[in-house]
């Protein structure tokens, strides 16, 4: 196994979101346009580098500690992007007025449960690439 690289003291950003089962499509969709805007618009390198970047989905469930425990017909999706840097958080939301489906990741987010935590500091972390 590889040394651990870690992501301790890096910036965190994340949305978690339960989503109404007839909205979950149009979140999906959502967030595949966010992943090409993401793509194209920033940094690799430098205080505003995104380190990570991924979304993912599973269907709300009525005890989340049970994992065969009955869905609610909600969608939860979680958000997870880390940053070199406080930097690259704050370039992120400046630059998002310029994303194409900006307003409807908005409008989406209002119908949704939403809780946000902007720009989290790791202070614990562990991570292995490779096997």
């Amino acid at each position: 196994m590889n040394n651990p690289q870690s992501t301790l003291g890096k910036t965190k950003l994340t949305y978690s979101i339960s989503s109404p089962a007839n909205l979950s499509q149009e979140g999906k969709q959502i967030f595949l346009s966010h992943a090409d805007w993401m793509k194209s618009t920033h940094n690799h390198t430098g205080p505003k580098a995104l380190l990570n970047y991924d979304v993912s989905e599973m269907d709300e469930l009525t005890n989340p500690a049970d994992l065969k425990s009955k869905p609610t017909g909600r969608t939860c999706f979680v958000l997870s992007e880390t940053y070199e840097s406080e930097a690259g958080v704050e370039d992120h939301f400046a630059r998002a007025p310029e994303w194409k489906d900006w307003s409807r990741f908005n409008k989406w987010l209002d119908q949704c449960k939403v809780t946000v935590t902007p720009s989290g500091k790791i202070f614990n972390s562990l991570t292995w690439s490779g096997v």
